[in-house]
């Protein structure tokens, strides 16, 4: 999953709105009370609102900017006050509202602040005596008296549509209410980054079933899968598109660079995101648990912990469900199932299908240069079925050919063949490097020796050197290295493989080779008279390929030893 296709069906089409909400009012009336709170509850939602505040609202002239300004937003949330018909101006830009309501989509909300619905459909009282004094003014104007009716029309089309009557009720709560509903009905995905993700659509539905926002409990998600797969791009998407309908929203990215001993500073930027106040709210960990459960615990949240990778990042920033108010959801993204715990809910996100991979690849691969020739594209589908769908390693080698001479692309496509790029390698390995020992060196066997094996055999194998290889092995899988298909073989992802071939070939560099699984790399230790320097090896011959395993001598004698 990674840049370039459409998104989710129910947003494929969202246009690029300059802002989320524009606001018509009478400035005298509202300006400095009910517009000005209601401006701010959307600012700290995180809306985009667009607020005139040079507005003179004196004749009939709209600024050209303003017209602008109703054209690229999303919404239009127009409050009617007693005054709001006595301003040419406000009854023009109401015009200019509904058409584009009609020609653009523009939702429009309708907000009666001391006013009800019928005393604007109808143009009775306050709005009377106001139509009384333009009719007066253009008794002899016909274009004017034809500009007089269109107010009247748009005044009562827009009395019509579900809105919100502030009449006797508590203006604080109207404003929330205000909020959500525009929230909701935002198109939050019209960012083109989101348009442009592969493969994402089902991971959307799926993770937005698992969430089953409706509901108002508090829940935690994992999205769980190997390095590079798209676990981040699929929960910015879900961040980027659930946001707006909580009460607060924080992307946490890259959980697992913070020391599990600093821990405190991730609680604090995650209390100045969700309670917008831009301070230092505690000095270690501890005291930051009691103080998120004592702030957030009324709050809607919305959470995505990014990367984490151990078991105190959900301790110290989402330990307790109680901490957060009705309907948060928490989501988590990781390489290591485990972290997660037996009781939430895990989405796994899996490699792209070939018809998404060639499409990414080609994206960036041939991204605005040429147009490729049939022999480019042979070479970019032999780039593409190396990748085996993991959208890193797509993005970054099509970026690579991008930027090489079309003379010089076979010889790079036989190179990343050959030899997984660096930021690849470096990518997977933090999988790697986060294992026990005893897990490393089953890993690393499995990658030089047992892919494709049966399970059984192979932890009959393992448990010759090591009793726990039986959970080890699931802990592997557990981690995104490892998995078991439907025929009980083990199976690796081959980057995943060819990173771990590079760790070995790592301590070859060294002068300590700990395995060799080709007829090639065996000669060249038996030439070097390295066998010596395998000190827990064991060397059988099978069909055509010569093994040495990472096995202590004396506990595995199965094996031919040469």
């Amino acid at each position: 999953m990674a840049s370039s296709s459409s998104f989710a069906s129910d947003s494929q089409y969202c246009p690029l709105w300059k802002y989320d909400v524009f606001l018509s009012f009478r400035g005298v009336d509202t300006r400095r009370t009910f517009t000005g709170h209601l401006y701010e509850g959307l600012k700290n939602r995180g809306i985009f609102t667009f607020q005139d505040d040079k507005r003179l609202e004196n004749g009939d002239s709209i600024p050209k900017e303003l017209l602008k300004a109703i054209e690229e937003s999303q919404v239009a949330l127009v409050i009617f006050s007693k005054n709001y018909a006595t301003s040419r101006w406000c009854l023009n830009e109401l015009v200019k509202i509904m058409e584009c309501k009609e020609e653009k989509g523009l939702i429009v909300i309708p907000v009666f602040y001391d006013v009800y619905p019928s005393e604007v459909r109808k143009q009775t009282k306050s709005f009377a005596e106001a139509f009384t004094k333009h009719e007066s003014k253009y008794a002899n104007d016909i274009e004017g008296m034809q500009m007089v009716k269109g107010w009247r029309t748009a005044l009562s089309d827009a009395a019509d549509l579900k809105g919100c009557n502030i009449h006797d009720r508590i203006e604080s709560d109207c404003i929330g209410e205000l909020v959500d509903d525009v929230s909701s009905k935002l198109c939050k995905t019209s960012s083109s980054y989101l348009q442009d993700i592969v493969g994402i659509d089902t991971h959307l539905e799926k993770v937005k079933s698992l969430l089953e926002m409706e509901t108002n409990d508090v829940r935690i998600l994992g999205i769980w899968g190997m390095g590079g797969v798209g676990k981040t791009t699929l929960a910015r998407a879900v961040f980027d598109t659930l946001s707006p309908q909580f009460q607060g929203a924080s992307f946490l990215a890259d959980v697992k660079e913070t020391n599990i001993n600093e821990m405190h500073s991730l609680q604090n930027i995650l209390l100045s995101k969700l309670l917008r106040e831009d301070k230092k709210y505690v000095n270690n960990k501890e005291e930051g648990k009691r103080l998120m459960a004592e702030r957030l615990r009324f709050m809607k949240v919305l959470v995505v912990l990014d990367d984490i990778n151990h078991r105190d990042h959900l301790e110290y920033l989402a330990g307790d469900l109680r901490w957060f108010g009705s309907g948060s959801r928490i989501i988590a993204t990781t390489r290591d199932k485990e972290i997660l715990g037996k009781n939430n809910v895990v989405h796994k996100v899996t490699t792209l299908l070939e018809p998404d991979a060639i499409q990414l690849f080609n994206h960036y691969a041939f991204k605005g240069l040429f147009s490729p020739d049939e022999h480019m594209k042979k070479l970019a589908l032999e780039a593409v079925s190396h990748a085996k769908g993991l959208p890193l390693a797509l993005r970054l080698w099509g970026s690579w050919l991008n930027n090489k001479d079309k003379t010089l692309w076979r010889e790079a496509v036989d190179l990343i063949k050959r030899e997984s790029s660096k930021d690849v390698v470096n990518n997977l390995k933090l999988s790697f490097e986060g294992l026990q020992d005893k897990e490393k060196t089953i890993f690393l066997d499995i990658a030089c020796f047992f892919r494709g094996n049966r399970k059984n055999e192979t932890i009959e194998i393992l448990q010759s050197y090591d009793l726990g290889a039986h959970i080890r092995l699931h802990g592997l899988i557990e981690k995104s290295l490892v998995s078991i298909s439907d025929y009980e073989t083990i199976q690796m992802h081959d980057l995943i493989q060819d990173m771990g071939r590079y760790v070995v070939k790592e301590q070859k560099g060294s002068g300590k080779p700990s395995r060799v699984w080709n007829v090639e790399d065996f000669e060249d230790v038996m030439m070097d008279s390295m066998v010596s320097k395998l000190n827990n090896a064991i060397v059988f011959i099978f069909q055509t390929y010569i093994y040495i395993y990472s096995v202590p001598l004396a506990s595995y004698t199965h094996a031919q030893v040469i």
